[in-house]
Formats: C-alpha cells, sequence, structure tokens
C-alpha cells in the first residue's frame, strides 16, 4: 500500500528556522489539505516532499525509499512517482500548450518508438530471430498498455474539456501565456501524469468557478495521495479527508475536511484551555504551601519543613506545563473610515456593448446596484468580469450603452493583478506618497496591515502576493470610501486574513461589488449574485449556494 510519511522534519533556509517538527502520514486514496499563516512554510514543505528543496542524506537509508534533512525523515515507497505544481512555470524550448500536455506521455512515446522499430526489424527476420522479436514486441505491447497508451487521447480530451483548453488555445505559445494560464496548463499535465503522490500549491488560484468543480470530482477520485497547500475553504471542504495545521513552525493532524478542523480545533482549544485554568490552581495553591513552609521553617528553625518545601518545589519544577492556547493570533486590524453616504443608486448600466474584434463580452445588459448591497459578480475565464469593472472605472470605454457610478460615489478599487506606481519604493514611501503624514503615525497605521519594524523598508518589488494585498488594502482604507470594487480580493491571502477581511467587510456601511470564484467567500459575503450568461448580466437575489440551486 502507498504511503508517505515525514516524521520530525526541520528544515531551514540560510540561517532561518522555517519549519521545526513536521509529523504526518498519508496513505494510497488520501487527499490531506495543507494550512496555516503565508509564510509558515506550506510550499516549504510540498518542496521537500518533491524532492526540490535541497536535501541532506543520513548514512543508514537507502536513497530511494527514504531521506533525511537537517532534522527528521521523509519516508517514499520505493518507485512511487511524485509531481509538484510550481506557482511559476517554464519550459528550456519553445513549445506550444498541447506540446507542454503531452510532455505527459514520454514514456509512452519512448515504448512507442521501439515498437515502432521492432516492427521495423521483423520484416527482415526469419526462423528464431523472428521468434526473439515477436516476443519483445508482445513484451512491449503489454508495456505500452499498462503505461496508458491507448488512453492517450482519452487523457487528453477529459484534462482540455475539464480546464476549457479550446483548440486555438492548445496551439498558443506557452511561453507567452500568462502567468496563471501557465500554471493551469501545468496542472493539467500533472493530471495527465497521475503521478502517485500528486503536491498542489493553490490549485484553484486561476481556475474558474466551472474548472474548480470539475478539479473536485478528478480529485476525489484520484487513486494515489493528493496534497493540497489551498487558502480555498469550499475547495478543502469538498475535496479532503485530512488537514494538517502548520502553526509555530509545527503540524498538527486532523481527520476530515476543513469545516470538521475547524470545530475539532475548538473543542481542542477548549480541552487545553480548561486543562491549563485547572493546572495553574495546582500550581499557584503549590507554589503558596511552598512559601508557608518555607516561612514555616525559618520561624520555628525546624528543617522539617525546609525538606518538605524543597520535595513540593521539586515536583513544582519537574511538571510539564500546559501552555495557554493563544485564541487570537496577530493578524490584519482592519478598519474602514466612514464617509458620506452614495446616492440610492450605485452602479448603473443601461444596454451596454463591448467586443473585442469577433469575441462578444456583453450584449444590451443591464444592471442597478442600490446603496448598501454586497454583490458578487462571477462567470468563466474571459467571459468579461474584469473589463466590465475596467469600463465602469473609465479605463475601458463601452461599443454601446452606458454604465456609470452613482451620485456622490467615492469608490476604491483593488485590482487582480496589483501594481504601485514606483516599484522600487519602499512599503512606507508607497504608503506616504499622495498624502500628507508624519513618519511615526504612518508606521503606526502599516502595524494593523502586519508591516512591523523593518519591514516598512522592503521594497515593494520584493513583496509577496499576500503582502501586496495588505499594502493596497492599507492604502484604500485609509481613504474615505463608500463603494469597495473588488477583484478577486483573496487570491493570496491566507485563510485567517480572508476572515479578518471578511469580518471587516461585514461592518463597511457602503457598498461592496466584487468579482471572485472563492464560493466560501461569496457565501459570507454576497446578498446577490450576477452571473454573465448569454451576454446578459443575470441576477440571483442570494448567495452562492442559492445561485447554484437555481441554476
Amino acid at each position: 500500500m502507498l504511503e508517505l510519511k515525514l516524521t520530525g522534519v526541520k528544515k531551514f533556509m540560510e540561517a532561518t528556522l522555517v519549519v521545526n517538527n513536521i509529523t504526518f502520514e498519508a496513505y494510497e486514496g488520501e487527499k490531506v489539505g495543507i494550512v496555516g499563516a503565508n509564510g509558515s512554510g506550506k510550499s516549504t514543505i510540498l518542496k521537500l516532499i518533491a524532492g526540490i528543496e535541497q536535501m541532506h542524506y543520513y548514512p543508514g537509508y537507502p536513497q530511494t525509499s527514504s531521506y533525511g534533512y537537517d532534522e527528521g525523515l521523509i519516508h517514499l515507497p520505493r518507485g512511487a512517482t511524485k509531481a509538484y505544481l510550481e506557482q511559476s512555470p517554464s519550459y528550456p524550448e519553445v513549445l506550444k500548450v498541447k506540446d507542454v500536455l503531452n510532455l505527459a506521455f514520454e514514456e509512452v512515446d519512448r515504448i512507442e518508438k521501439q515498437m515502432r522499430e521492432v516492427e521495423e526489424l521483423m520484416s527482415t527476420l526469419e526462423d528464431a530471430a523472428l521468434e526473439k522479436a515477436l516476443n519483445k514486441y508482445s513484451d512491449l505491447v503489454h508495456l505500452y498498455e499498462i503505461s496508458g497508451g491507448y488512453e492517450r487521447e482519452e487523457k487528453l480530451s477529459k484534462v482540455c474539456t475539464g480546464l476549457k483548453f479550446s483548440e486555438s488555445f492548445l496551439n498558443k505559445d506557452f511561453d507567452l501565456l500568462s502567468g496563471g494560464e501557465k500554471t493551469t496548463v501545468v496542472l493539467g499535465k500533472l493530471l495527465i501524469d497521475h503521478p502517485n503522490i500528486l503536491l498542489l500549491d493553490e490549485p484553484t488560484n486561476h481556475l474558474d468557478m466551472d474548472a474548480i468543480e470539475w478539479l473536485e470530482g478528478f480529485l476525489k477520485s484520484y487513486k494515489g495521495i493528493v496534497i493540497i497547500v489551498s487558502h480555498d475553504r469550499y475547495f478543502l471542504d469538498n475535496v479532503v479527508n485530512k488537514i494538517v495545521e502548520i502553526e509555530d513552525m509545527e503540524s498538527i493532524s486532523y481527520k476530515g475536511n476543513y469545516s470538521a478542523f475547524i470545530s475539532q480545533k475548538e473543542e481542542n482549544m477548549r480541552i487545553q484551555y480548561e486543562h491549563f485554568r485547572d493546572q495553574q490552581k495546582k500550581i499557584n495553591n503549590m507554589e503558596k504551601t511552598v512559601m508557608s513552609l518555607r516561612d514555616w521553617a525559618m520561624r520555628a528553625d525546624n528543617n522539617k519543613f525546609f525538606r518538605r518545601a524543597a520535595s513540593i518545589q521539586k515536583k513544582l519544577d519537574k511538571m510539564e506545563r500546559i501552555d495557554k492556547p493563544v485564541f487570537q493570533r496577530r493578524n490584519m486590524r482592519l478598519d474602514f473610515k466612514e464617509a458620506e453616504r452614495s446616492g440610492k443608486e450605485t452602479i448603473k448600466a443601461i444596454g451596454l456593448s463591448k467586443s473585442y474584434g469577433d469575441k462578444v463580452i456583453l450584449k444590451s445588459a443591464d444592471l442597478v446596484v442600490h446603496y448598501g448591497e454586497r454583490v458578487g459578480l462571477i462567470g468563466p475565464n474571459g467571459c468579461g468580469k474584469t473589463t466590465f469593472l475596467k469600463m465602469l472605472l473609465g479605463d475601458e470605454r463601452p461599443d454601446d450603452g452606458l454604465v456609470e457610478l452613482g451620485a456622490n460615489v467615492m469608490a476604491a478599487y483593488l485590482p487582480q493583478k496589483i501594481m504601485f506606481k514606483d516599484e522600487e519604493l519602499t512599503v512606507l514611501e508607497a504608503f506616504k506618497e499622495d498624502i500628507s503624514i508624519l513618519e511615526g503615525k504612518a508606521r503606526e497605521y502599516l502595524s494593523k496591515f502586519m508591516f512591523y519594524k523593518n519591514s516598512v523598508f522592503k521594497k515593494v518589488k520584493h513583496l509577496s502576493g499576500g503582502e501586496r494585498i495588505r499594502l493596497k488594502l492599507g492604502m484604500l482604507m485609509y481613504q474615505d470610501i463608500n463603494l469597495l470594487l473588488l477583484d478577486e480580493p483573496t487570491n493570496h491571502l491566507d485563510i485567517a486574513s480572508i476572515e479578518t477581511l471578511e469580518e471587516a467587510l461585514e461592518d463597511f456601511k457602503g457598498t461592496i461589488f466584487f468579482i471572485s470564484h472563492d464560493r466560501y467567500f461569496i457565501n459570507k459575503m454576497g446578498e446577490r449574485v450576477i452571473a454573465i450568461e448569454d451576454y446578459a448580466l443575470k441576477s440571483y437575489q442570494g448567495n452562492y449556494d442559492y445561485y447554484k440551486s437555481e441554476k
């Protein structure tokens, strides 16, 4: 039976300790979700399993089955295949998308080439030599079959349909694709590869809802081990049957999906707090007894009391202390500034049409969003969701019709791809660029967005995706606003940060109009869903689950 085991794994990156004690196992057919804060070492664990991070072999362990690290051990079955979905894939040569997908069939192609060579050879052989060649050919045919050679077209078609790879997309140069498109293509290649151990780092980040739901179905029936790092709570609920949480550089395993993990963790923390409280009472009583005994011993000059005090102190010193559970971890502290309310109609589109050449985006579409509404805009990738926002903000012009913000609307826009005017500036400089604020006050404000101490002097160009969102949110929330326009706001945020954002949005008094493929986020925030269907903006008066039931 396929088994993957990590035992006490510790890993340094140069002089920095990244993970300290990672221990968990996964068995054939298991789907494991790894969760934790940004920078907690989730991706590092995937890379360690994949063998991408440098490994230090310990003598005595066969390199094909087990390998050790700075400390600890990762055990893989001998001969098990594994594949890792990296976030920024590249290939050395110029390849079409279909060529990248067909790299999954390298072994099949090699066997087929040998079969053709033996076929050619057999036409010139006789007797014993022919018999030998026929036996070799039979072995190659069997190997071709078990390697999936006869299922090649079926596998390719299944993945291309599920991930919506059109014929024109398959013929594009891989190098010319966006980062998200490249990641999706490599995901397709890995799914065709079907390794024993599949390692996925944020696989849903660039997929639309239909593709995510197809991937959920594909992974649920996956025969090998699947290990997923994801902040998509709906996806984790639907796919995984085990959660490994990374906290304080150590791992804790929980059976079940994400929702089961949350309830188990809350119950564990409640029990731990009760044990902590009981132990603290016991410790306080013992400490008081020690002080009283010493006091009596001094007054009565009696060594018997000293010995009893020493005996109790020894028990105190040896006692294994229960840590007080941390109920509130350090995270963003979001608080929107109150602004004057806008008019009743916040967003209005009448007869809106937009095309790019032969590609129709919208045709005579109508929409009204009223003050205070929380509206989610959904639809497949490429259907025009971001284009609608750009037309609303005046960055794109409609071909026909009208799209505009209402009276007295003060809008703030969080784009999907966050760029800053000058990427050479530090976090502090970028924040202060267009406002008048003292450095001390600016640093105090930025600390609410987890930019502490020297991190405010980090150059913007070196920020991670999550850090860029936190800085942009800080800049937006410093303004007076009554309309928030959010394009995929949960991308690159860890789950704790998403939950903090959700709490702040719930308290926001103005209007929220957002694009998201995060179904959990839409359910939590959305009071109305607008779906781009048949080039129109169709309204569903409810959250994502309501939309799904209506569909």
